[in-house]
């Protein structure tokens, strides 16, 4: 069976886990200067969260989720108003933010283009009709197939919300495939962002965690965040070891999975009843099968019987991540199964 349900799926190596064992461990929730906690592993990995994304600090968190959470709760009051992506993830699928009964927040939408890129004109639109207290992109962007905002375009998203006077967050989950997949470094695309969130636990391979990044002053109401939601933890270094071993080894590896991806899709072009949405920009692979007459349930059904795990996103799409363990002999077997079912007559 070839899984290419989310990259999510990434196990750890041997090398990585061997960490675990070494790892200078302390209680990460007694916290004394900066909020910061004894657990010695957590700090260093913060620190070089920080470093690398071209911030003043860092935190650890145990999901992208509640990373993301506490950082906007961290910007905005409730009742406030976010400018979000149309398919961001974090208002589709996290939705705590949104939620009356939680964050309490309005999402304002902004559209982006066939290729996943941020609409300059619909934010600016909405930017001047509503009272927006944060901006929210995504990048690389997971509905629309992966897409990568290259840094001019952050460059030009940044300076017109500051115009506005507005702060810039992005969920940067796979921030680290886009840096490699536009052949930029990661503070590049952090400079154009008040403040980042990234997870180790995708396609860098450690088993758990994501990082918040940026200010001082903001990481430390990120850090009271983080303890209203219940996300401090106590001997994390066995969560940040993985994590340190992710970022001083995996990252250049991510060309493999972009290259598998599009290794894949090199194989599903001319398809009559399968089509690829976006450019494939990074690891992910996101089709439109309506044609086949198929919900989306019903083809990834489908899939799993001739051997492919795969997964719907949205109301009437499919998606295929590909990471470390997925090979180019996966992408083609992959590639093969979406063809056989394209010929499928209901």
């Amino acid at each position: 069976m070839i899984d290419l349900r989310s990259d999510t799926l990434t196990l750890p190596s041997k090398e990585m886990l061997a960490t675990i064992a070494t790892a200078q461990l302390g209680d990460d929730g007694r916290t004394h200067d900066f909020g910061r906690g004894e657990d010695l592993t957590v700090n260093k990995l913060e620190d070089l969260a920080a470093q690398i994304t071209g911030k003043e600090a860092g935190v650890l968190f145990p999901t992208g989720t509640m990373g993301n959470s506490a950082a906007v709760l961290a910007f905005c009051q409730p009742g406030d108003k976010v400018l979000v992506d149309e398919q961001q993830h974090m208002y589709l699928s996290e939705k705590v933010l949104f939620d009356k009964s939680f964050g309490q927040l309005e999402a304002i939408k902004y559209q982006h283009n066939e290729k996943g890129i941020p609409s300059l004109a619909d934010i600016e639109k909405q930017l001047n009709e509503n009272d927006i207290k944060l901006l929210c992109i995504e990048n690389t962007h997971n509905f629309s197939g992966g897409a990568c905002i290259p840094p001019e375009h952050m460059k030009a998203i940044y300076e017109l919300a500051h115009q506005h006077h507005v702060p810039v967050f992005m969920d940067g989950a796979r921030m680290f495939n886009a840096a490699v997949s536009m052949e930029v470094e990661p503070h590049k695309l952090c400079s154009y962002v008040d403040a980042v969130m990234f997870c180790i636990s995708k396609g860098l391979g450690a088993p758990v965690g994501s990082l918040v990044c940026g200010s001082q002053d903001f990481i430390l109401k990120v850090r009271s965040k983080r303890k209203m939601l219940g996300g401090s933890m106590r001997q994390a270094g066995i969560i940040a070891a993985p994590g340190i071993y992710a970022l001083e080894h995996n990252v250049t590896r991510l060309k493999e999975d972009h290259e598998n991806a599009k290794h894949a899709a090199s194989l599903l072009t001319g398809l009559t009843n399968t089509h690829i949405i976006g450019a494939v920009d990074s690891n992910i692979l996101v089709l439109d099968v309506n044609d086949l007459g198929l919900t989306p349930q019903e083809y990834c059904q489908k899939a799993q019987e001739h051997g492919l795990l795969i997964k719907p996103v949205l109301k009437d799409k499919i998606r295929l991540v590909f990471y470390k363990g997925i090979t180019k002999e996966d992408a083609t077997a992959a590639a093969k199964i979406i063809c056989d079912l394209d010929r499928y007559n209901k």
